[in-house]
């Protein structure tokens, strides 16, 4: 027993110097999110902490030497009037309970903790936000809760008296689920265009800002009239938010608004700060580990899906397909999903439709909402946006990348027919129309990240239109390819002037697409000859050091068979990509190793194309054992259950990698 303590306690020390290296650095801070307090564990609900849990973990912080800040000192550090404490942490209470007058208050008080307390002033009694009296009920979620279960605002202006409770706006009444799809879907008010069943239509982008805008001036008027004090942050319901949420929130004087992001808090990032949500009532042990893993890059097991697969005429097979893809990924215990968001049942590559909503293109149906929300909330996994970057179908009236042909010094369409059908990245009209793609994307489907699809790519003798040439010319190169060819300095120099147009472009697509989604990650796709051999960024316009820099994450296409690399060098072929990530600073943690699971290069149409569950799973074994972090492959048939995902589990799943649960 002696031995146990001693190990807990050795754990425990190690676990908070793990904490405090990463708060060390200027300007960092832990930020904690609790929500109900109760004193009887029969209380014990999935968010909810017990009083003797809290005055365990607050004691635990004070010991170590974490200093409690208010928001005075996170503005006071912003600005740089004074420094922040090299182990500082916020306290943040959602969503205004009772308890944390009769409970938290009190410990507060005890430990001189200043905390933040995020109101939903349309929930409070007693107060000119109030929408009844006592004794009726306030929609929480799902439930009911009675009104009396929330503070007064009597309650709340003697706490705010202390000088130790400052109030956020936790908005004023969308901390709710609004119907977000035809299936009906609720899905948080914040983010969520909402959809009307009656007139099968969904709320247009300017009724949607000026919701938030209406309910954003009443929790400002409310929360100042009732306690004397603007409030300056906003705590965002669920942890949801946007781009335009923040600006409005800042508009109203909130400089800080609050998420539940994973990682520490920065001054320089008040935006959307990061806060550990403690539920479950953890003991302490599990409650300093957890906090341990906090900003840690954790391992990427993911799988790319067609929507395609799931799509149906039939509505009730439809929905059985989208709960068995849902069911299989559940029980895999991966950590993402490349949800592709448009329709290409040809295989081509080309969008002709989507499967969202949208002002450009057909919709073939809308499943992308319903597949992706699915997939968040009962596989308990991040969805990727997967789209084409340049391969849409927007008819005659675009540009299309054009090749130069130096046999007949002629512009032509790229004559091989497995190429791309691209519209040119430097046509106004078709800049509009894809950003307004990733717009209408982020506005209408609750994504975590996107995709840029593998068509992002210029040859060497690619673009040759005629905006084309009329960028080049104004980044000051000749308007001509067979004179920027002819001399190898300035075809080096054009190389890269197309690969930075290129993530240029898909950074500008992220920015328009976090206006309505954020956090919002990037992944884009590289070929595996671009990282092996340098001079395949003349043929693609990619580079891998500079896709490391601008995404989060870059999906090496580690597919041995699709490069034609023979089986018996497989191995030593996935090892040199291995190295060449090791070489970068961050490679490995940002670089996703996808796999293949099926064969392109057999083409009849009676052939089995899948390849070998037990291959899949032993490259993933081997990159592993070279260090690799994150992989996953493509495509993932649910319907035929290829690959196997019983014979993969033991290699693929987060159940099997250290410290995961």
């Amino acid at each position: 027993m002696r031995r146990t303590c001693y190990v807990l306690i050795i754990s425990l020390f190690m676990f908070a110097s793990s904490i405090s290296a990463a708060l060390a650095a200027d300007g960092k801070f832990l930020t904690l999110c609790y929500h109900n307090v109760v004193d009887d564990q029969a209380q014990q609900g999935s968010e909810n902490v017990t009083t003797g849990k809290l005055i365990e973990q607050l004691s635990w912080l004070q010991h170590e030497g974490y200093q409690a800040i208010s928001i005075d000192d996170l503005l006071a550090a912003r600005d740089g009037r004074r420094p922040l404490p090299e182990k500082a942490v916020l306290l943040t209470f959602d969503d205004g309970y009772e308890s944390f007058y009769t409970r938290v208050y009190p410990i507060l008080l005890a430990f001189h903790f200043p905390a933040v307390i995020g109101l939903v002033d349309s929930w409070m009694a007693n107060g000119i936000g109030a929408n009844g009296q006592p004794g009726e009920s306030v929609q929480y979620g799902e439930e009911k809760m009675p009104r009396e279960a929330f503070l007064t605002w009597a309650q709340v202006r003697e706490m705010v008296g202390s000088g130790l409770v400052e109030v956020a706006s936790h908005s004023h009444a969308l901390h709710e689920g609004i119907i977000a799809n035809p299936q009906g879907n609720k899905e948080p008010a914040e983010v969520t265009s909402g959809y009307d069943a009656s007139t099968n239509s969904y709320e247009i982008p300017v009724a949607y800002k000026q919701r938030l805008l209406a309910d954003a001036a009443t929790s400002a008027q409310v929360i100042t009239k009732e306690t004397g004090r603007a409030p300056r942050s906003m705590i965002w319901p669920y942890g949801a938010y946007n781009q335009l949420g923040i600006m409005i929130q800042n508009n109203y004087g909130m400089p800080i608004t609050l998420s539940l992001d994973d990682g520490f808090g920065s001054i320089d990032k008040l935006m959307a700060v990061p806060r550990y949500l403690v539920n479950g009532d953890p003991d302490l042990g599990d409650y300093v580990s957890d906090m341990r893993k906090l900003g840690k890059p954790r391992p990427m097991r993911v799988i790319q899906v067609d929507l395609d697969y799931v799509y149906d005429p039939d509505p009730a097979q439809m929905a059985r397909n989208v709960d068995k893809l849902v069911e299989r990924v559940y029980e895999m215990k991966i950590s993402a999903v490349f949800l592709q968001a448009f329709a290409d049942p040809e295989g081509s590559g080309l969008a002709r439709a989507l499967y969202f909503p949208n002002r450009y293109l057909p919709m073939r149906a809308d499943l992308f909402n319903r597949v992706a929300w699915q997939l968040r909330n009962r596989a308990h996994v991040k969805v990727f946006g997967w789209l084409p970057v340049l391969s849409f179908d927007f008819g005659r009236n675009i540009n299309q990348i054009e090749t130069w042909n130096p046999n007949t010094n002629q512009t032509e369409m790229d004559p091989n027919p497995k190429a791309y059908h691209r519209a040119s990245p430097f046509d106004p009209a078709a800049r509009n129309g894809i950003i307004g793609i990733y717009e209408d994307l982020a506005r209408l489907a609750p994504i975590d990240g996107l995709l840029f699809h593998d068509d992002a790519v210029m040859s060497d003798f690619e673009d040759a239109s005629p905006y084309a040439l009329g960028a080049y010319q104004a980044a000051g190169f000749p308007p001509s390819i067979q004179v920027i060819r002819s001399d190898p300095a300035l075809m080096a120099k054009w190389t890269k002037f197309k690969t930075d147009a290129l993530i240029s472009f898909t950074e500008e697509l992220a920015n328009h697409a976090r206006i309505f989604r954020s956090p919002l990650l990037t992944v884009r796709d590289i070929y595996a000859p671009v990282v092996l051999e340098g001079r395949d960024q003349e043929w693609f316009a990619q580079n891998y050091d500079a896709f490391l820099a601008a995404y989060d994450y870059t999906a090496i296409m580690a597919m041995p068979e699709m490069e034609n690399v023979p089986e018996d060098e497989a191995e030593s072929w996935m090892q040199q990509l291995v190295v060449a990530a090791s070489r970068r600073p961050n490679g490995l943690t940002k670089t996703i190793f996808e796999l293949q699971s099926v064969d392109w290069r057999k083409t009849a149409v009676d052939e089995d194309r899948s390849l070998p569950t037990e291959r899949l799973g032993a490259q993933m074994r081997y990159l592993a054992s070279q260090g690799a972090l994150n992989f996953g492959y493509y495509p993932d048939d649910f319907v035929t259950n290829t690959p196997d995902a019983g014979l993969l589990h033991k290699d693929f799943s987060l159940q099997t990698y250290p410290y995961v649960p």
